[in-house]
């Protein structure tokens, strides 16, 4: 017998399966999806049996399978297939996406060290009647205290080994019992109180049809009590013994959803998300596939998590780009979510207070079933928007924080209520400059200026993580006039404190690199512990707390500055989803946002609070460029660390791409990336836009084929990419 197996290697010239032969020992044990150590190139490497056959047919001389890893498969029949339709799809390698299922325990890679975790339990070997008359007998008061221990608790902890317990081991009174244990768990607050539905919120849980496919885009305004329709789906999936997977952006909202879903669920749950240790992950993955779960709440790489006759796929704020993963492979968990909907005949939800252009265009069309909650949960309602022209403020002097915003934290600190605080960049300042000869330090490695870093007072590269100590001469001419320019959190943090007599926390990237903060901040948030919340985009997203009154959005014009198609979009949702964190409990709310372009359309809806007049004023942009939702859109991405290699050929794809794509199809470029150098990698691109073209899978995958064994330049493929 010879088993198909494809290696754990992701390079694209060895993308294909090697055939190797089965030792009769291993015939009756090993499957398809089995991952097998096999020797290649001199080395010993994992893989992933992929097909069984009888037969072989080639020339070559085969070698045998070295040894089978797992009792079990570990690649699933539906797992094969998604892997099998993804890989078609975005034209990655195949390993690439088998592996991006997996926890780092049970990838295809060699050598990884990560295995379960067992407690060593003594127990009794013996009858009780004999062990208590052992004990009637017995001299030693050590030998007595340890079986009169197990007798009153079932089994006792051994954490080591001594003379008494080896005594008893030998006389065959107790014995070694290991049980698995799990190194992640959680944990109720017990402040969620489960709540009846409202009348909107009946009729779209009614709306939903189970046990067949379909898929739902729920547009519900910010406070609508998404996440309530979400649970009470959930709750009658698993009523009729199905499971299921809720999706949430970022890992910053973890905590909030996993509490209510504890709290009302119980320990019926795993979590998986980039927060947890490798450990972590590899326990909550097997409690999924050993079927101890009915639900799955996670990030974006839970779309894969390994269970069982699913009953419904939740995917909360299916706007945001996280959900696409920006290195290969580059899946989307919504078409991910779309595939294991079909396979297993269940509905998909995807919900969002701003739904993506592409999402509200298909609801509009009928290919989603578009479902609505139109007024806040409860007795909130939505927080009044107040608008703030920076250019009249910076005459004033106000240059961080306007009159109007600093008047309405004052207020609210004196009433006890709290305030939300977003700019979104991180750091100090964004660049240092030398103010006589105009010198701006950039990173040595990639085409972008260092970041200022108070705190560790460090100028750092958020693109290739390169850091160096701050410059206070300059490189270039020898002045000492070095100035920092620009707003980043860290500074904002240190303004506020110089302004008021605040609590103030902050929370970005660099204050939740540590393991935990992330629930740490916003469990202290909640708690009152701290009077203003600071912070990125993280804190836009999905965040109850019912104290916070005031949401203020610092250089509200910042994302609408980044040279791509969507920049109003992500302007619209950031600001809508910010404003929708105030007012959400008895008190009112508002919201100053300060913006240098008061009159953007995108910053005028999202004060109105209007969703519908930005989705027909962009809509007309994009029709009138030509991006979608009206076309289509992939990317190959030309990397190269030579610059005229890269540069010769990103245009040699450019016409190949114009020569063999023809009718609606569009071809811009070859041209540089928006950063065009990162870690001493060139970066180019060709955009191709496209309605419908029957053949540019073919032309893309002979252009993938053509650059699998070119080692001076790496081409990849982007289809449907989130930014450009």
């Amino acid at each position: 017998m010879y088993a198909s197996i494809i290696i754990e290697y992701g390079n694209k010239a060895v993308d294909k399966t090697f055939t190797y032969i089965i030792p009769n020992e291993y015939r009756d044990k090993i499957k398809i999806g089995h991952r097998v150590l096999v020797p290649f190139n001199n080395k010993n490497i994992e893989g992933f049996v992929l097909e069984i056959n009888d037969k072989y047919d080639g020339e070559y001389d085969l070698k045998e399978i070295d040894s089978i890893v797992d009792e079990e498969p570990i690649l699933n029949d539906e797992m094969l297939y998604i892997g099998n339709e993804i890989q078609k799809e975005i034209l990655c390698s195949k390993i690439s996406i088998y592996q991006a299922m997996l926890p780092k325990a049970l990838k295809a890679q060699h050598k990884t060290n990560i295995g379960i975790k067992r407690n060593r339990y003594m127990a009794l070997n013996k009858d009780i009647i004999e062990i208590n008359n052992y004990i009637n007998s017995c001299k030693s008061k050590k030998q007595v205290e340890i079986l009169s221990e197990i007798i009153k608790n079932d089994k006792v902890l051994v954490n080591s080994s001594n003379y008494t317990i080896n005594s008893l081991l030998e006389k065959g009174l107790v014995k070694f019992i290991y049980e698995e244990i799990n190194r992640y768990s959680v944990h109720s607050s017990g402040k969620y109180n489960l709540v009846k539905l409202n009348l909107e919120q009946e009729k779209v849980v009614n709306n939903v049809e189970f046990n067949k496919f379909n898929s739902y885009l729920l547009y519900g305004v910010t406070g609508s009590g998404k996440t309530e329709v979400y649970m009470e789906l959930i709750s009658r999936v698993i009523s009729n013994n199905k499971t299921a997977i809720m999706l949430v952006p970022e890992i910053s909202l973890t905590p909030q959803i996993v509490d209510r879903f504890v709290t009302r669920f119980g320990s019926d749950i795993a979590i998986l998300h980039s927060g947890l240790s490798d450990y972590e992950k590899y326990d909550e993955y097997r409690k999924i596939m050993l079927g101890k779960v009915k639900i799955v709440v996670g990030a974006r790489s839970a779309i894969f998590a390994p269970l069982k006759n699913i009953g419904i796929i939740v995917i909360d704020e299916e706007h945001t780009n996280t959900y696409k993963q920006d290195n290969n492979p580059r899946y989307h968990a919504r078409d991910v979510a779309m595939l294991r909907g079909k396979y297993h005949n269940c509905p998909v939800v995807l919900g969002s207070a701003t739904p993506s252009l592409e999402s509200f265009a298909r609801a509009c069309k009928g290919v989603y079933k578009l479902l609505t909650l139109t007024k806040r949960a409860g007795v909130s309602k939505l927080p009044d928007v107040k608008i703030v022209d920076m250019k009249a403020e910076v005459r004033k002097g106000n240059f961080i924080l306007s009159s109007v915003l600093v008047e309405k934290v004052e207020d609210r600190l004196k009433k006890n209520e709290q305030v939300i605080l977003l700019l979104n960049r991180r750091g100090y300042s964004s660049m240092l400059t030398c103010r006589d000869c105009g010198m701006v330090i950039k990173c040595p490695n990639c085409d972008i200026s260092l970041t200022y870093h108070k705190s560790s007072n460090t100028n750092r590269c958020h693109y290739c993580n390169y850091s160096v100590k701050n410059i206070a001469v300059c490189p270039q001419c020898g002045s000492k006039n070095m100035k920092d320019y620009g707003l980043g959190t860290e500074k904002l943090e240190e303004e506020l404190n110089k302004i008021f007599n605040a609590r103030v926390i902050r929370m970005d990237m660099d204050t939740t690199s540590k393991k935990g903060m992330h629930e740490k901040i916003i469990n202290d948030f909640g708690e009152h512990k701290y009077d203003i919340l600071l912070g990125t985009q993280m804190i836009a997203k999905g965040l109850d707390f019912p104290m916070v009154t005031l949401v203020g959005v610092i250089n509200a014009d910042s994302s609408l500055n980044v040279p791509d198609f969507r920049s109003a979009e992500v302007t619209f949702d950031l600001l809508s989803q910010v404003s929708g964190r105030a007012g959400r409990g008895n008190s009112p709310g508002e919201v100053i946002i300060q913006s240098y372009n008061p009159e953007h359309y995108s910053i005028v809806c999202a004060k109105k609070h209007d969703y519908y007049g930005f989705y027909k004023e962009e809509m007309k942009i994009r029709k009138m460029l030509g991006y979608p939702p009206y076309f289509y859109i992939t990317v190959v991405n030309i990397t190269s660390k030579d610059y005229n290699i890269g540069f010769s050929e990103a245009n040699k794809i450019g016409n190949y791409l114009r020569k063999n794509l023809r009718g609606d199809t569009k071809i811009l470029g070859p041209s540089m990336a928006n950063v065009f150098k990162i870690n001493n990698i060139y970066h180019y691109q060709c955009i191709i836009k496209y309605k419908y073209d029957n053949k540019l899978s073919e032309v893309l995958t002979k252009i993938d084929d053509i650059y699998k064994i070119n080692n001076k330049v790496d081409v990849s493929i982007d289809v449907n990419p989130i930014s450009i």
